[in-house]
């Protein structure tokens, strides 16, 4: 009996070791990015050109016409902030999602903008979208303007040079009582921001 428990004990060992070394791939947030161009190839790219915006989806997304891969249209995701969902799996339209994404169309689409990618090296997000900061033509950042302006919220799930600024902006924002902040609802938040920030709209006494 002691020879089979020394031996289960060693089989165990062994399997032990075998998993730790990575033969099951946990399951990640993101979808895989395999197959997308790497950070250097995306920043010679795309970093400080200049191109034409073709459609504003929502608050926090857009496309530019320039080929990626194999669509015609390279797909933008605005770094640093994020916008109510027009679309949110669980809720449909978000709370100032459809205000959000007209003020995005109106100081974006159609316009020439220049893209400046992150010094942190990551360039890719969910579903392959470039993350960038959007220069718009008057050289404000359009991700800038809308935190300003209460149509996104500092997205603090990721961080980049710009996560302490990005922050101050939207604390301006809320303290002025701008945008989506002047009348928005504990619950019409996101729900990551709700996780992360459950006091955020708590009035000082």
């Amino acid at each position: 009996m002691r020879t089979v428990l020394i031996v289960a004990g060693s089989l165990g060992m062994v399997l032990l070791v075998w998993l730790d070394r990575g033969v099951f791939t946990p399951v990640r947030l993101e979808r895989s990015t395999s197959g997308q161009p790497d950070p250097a190839q995306d920043r010679a790219r795309y970093h400080g050109r200049t191109f034409t915006v073709v459609r504003v989806v929502d608050g926090d997304t857009l496309h530019v016409n320039a080929p990626d891969g194999d669509s015609s249209m390279t797909k933008v995701r605005l770094l640093g902030i994020d916008a109510p969902e027009t679309n949110d799996e669980e809720r449909g339209q978000m709370y100032y999602a459809r205000e959000a994404t007209q003020f995005a169309q109106q100081l974006a689409c159609g316009r020439s903008v220049t893209l400046y990618l992150d010094e942190s090296g990551r360039s890719r997000g969910n579903y392959g979208r470039l993350l960038a900061y959007v220069e718009l033509p008057d050289e404000r950042i359009l991700n800038d303007v809308l935190l300003l302006e209460g149509y996104a919220y500092a997205d603090l799930r990721f961080r980049h040079s710009r996560y302490q600024r990005y922050q101050q902006l939207e604390a301006t924002a809320r303290s002025l009582q701008r945008g989506l902040w002047a009348q928005v609802k504990r619950e019409q938040l996101p729900d990551w921001l709700q996780g992360m920030q459950p006091d955020l709209l708590a009035r000082p006494r």
